[in-house]
């Protein structure tokens, strides 16, 4: 059975025979073909009892007709997108149609709302379910994504030096991952040096890397569908022991969630593992994230691993443990693997060592 029967098989449970998927990760999911329609509209329609049809621009016919088996409609920039999907689709045969709720605009829900004369329901929360639990092929593609983005750090780690700034490294980080055939990464890299990374999301810029000083690395490999996510922090000189000590308690943390990560705990327990650590400490107010999200297709997916989420974890869930210390004007630490669940516990996608790691400075 495929994963367009499976969710189909679902839908109808729910007295749902039609669903428009508008979400290009989504749709890739489903149906293995990706594709960037930017701000032009892209819909799979799935309808109980017939082919699925791919509504998509007219530039990216040509390359879905060669990918897929079922039907596929273009439209030109010039036409009306919704005029030709009343002309072309059949009105549901139940009273509600299945839509991607967190990932419709407006605009697109009005147009949709054009089309069809039902009432939506929420599609996000089955997609959700479906990709919490990744295959072994799946798992697979993200341990290579993993190893990518070790690889990248390393490039990182190895063009350190006072004289570059923190976007000098990371233009370095991606060229020579262009070069070596990765053309995306998950996010935007980051940076940051000193105070900067006190940040949770800072924003590199031209500033030169601070000696005595804790420089923070977070990246991701997009590679085969799949992405990954790490951060390191890493000293450059010789760092004062406050500096050091935050580093070490974060660590602390971050090794305490992952010992707690197995099948039957819930994303609550796992979070708390590592905020009593930092809070006990007395830095609980500095650590002001969740301490992680789900990874697959996209690099932050359902569910948050954080405080209230009483999901539980499940062997083939994938996500991030990344907590972070982040004090204003003096320091900012997170140490981050994303890993799967595994029968006993957790195995990371990232491999580079943890240990406080120093470079000339």
């Amino acid at each position: 059975m495929t994963k367009i029967d499976l969710l189909l098989e679902q839908l109808l449970k729910q007295d749902v025979a039609t669903a428009v998927i508008s979400d290009p990760v989504t749709i890739n999911y489903l149906t293995g073909f990706a594709n960037d329609p930017h701000e032009r509209y892209m819909f799979l329609f799935l309808m109980a009892g017939k082919e699925p049809l791919l509504f998509l621009p007219a530039l990216d016919l040509a390359r879905a007709k060669a990918s897929l088996s079922f039907p596929v409609v273009g439209y030109q920039d010039a036409e009306n997108p919704w005029d030709k999907l009343k002309a072309i689709l059949p009105q549901p045969t139940s009273t509600k149609v299945a839509v991607e709720f967190d990932h419709l605009n407006v605009t697109r829900f009005k147009g949709l709302e054009s089309v069809f004369t039902a009432a939506f329901v929420n599609l996000t929360p089955l997609i959700q379910q479906m990709r919490l639990i990744k295959s072994a092929d799946e798992i697979n593609k993200m341990l290579i994504a993993g190893e990518w983005a070790d690889k990248a750090v390393q490039i990182g780690f190895d063009a350190i030096s006072l004289d570059k700034t923190e976007t000098d490294i990371i233009a370095l980080i991606e060229f020579e991952l262009k070069k070596q055939g990765i053309s995306k990464m998950s996010f935007d890299t980051m940076v940051l040096t000193g105070t900067n990374a006190a940040n949770p999301h800072g924003i590199p810029g031209t500033n030169r890397l601070e000696s005595n000083a804790l420089l923070l690395f977070d990246l991701g490999v997009e590679t085969l569908g799949y992405t990954s996510d790490m951060t390191r922090t890493v000293a450059l000189g010789q760092p004062d022991s406050f500096k050091k000590e935050i580093y070490h308690l974060c660590l602390e943390a971050q090794l305490a969630a992952q010992d707690m990560i197995k099948p039957g705990v819930t994303a609550s327990e796992v979070d708390a593992a590592a905020r009593q650590i930092i809070e006990k400490a007395g830095y609980g107010d500095y650590f002001n994230h969740r301490l992680g999200h789900g990874l697959g297709m996209d690099v932050h997916e359902f569910p948050s691993i954080m405080a209230g989420n009483d999901i539980e974890i499940q062997e083939g869930m994938c996500f991030s443990v990344e907590p972070g210390i982040y004090i204003p004007g003096k320091v900012g630490v997170r140490i981050e693997d994303c890993g799967y669940v595994t029968k006993t516990g957790f195995e990371t996608f990232t491999k580079t060592p943890k240990d406080l790691l120093y470079f000339e400075g």
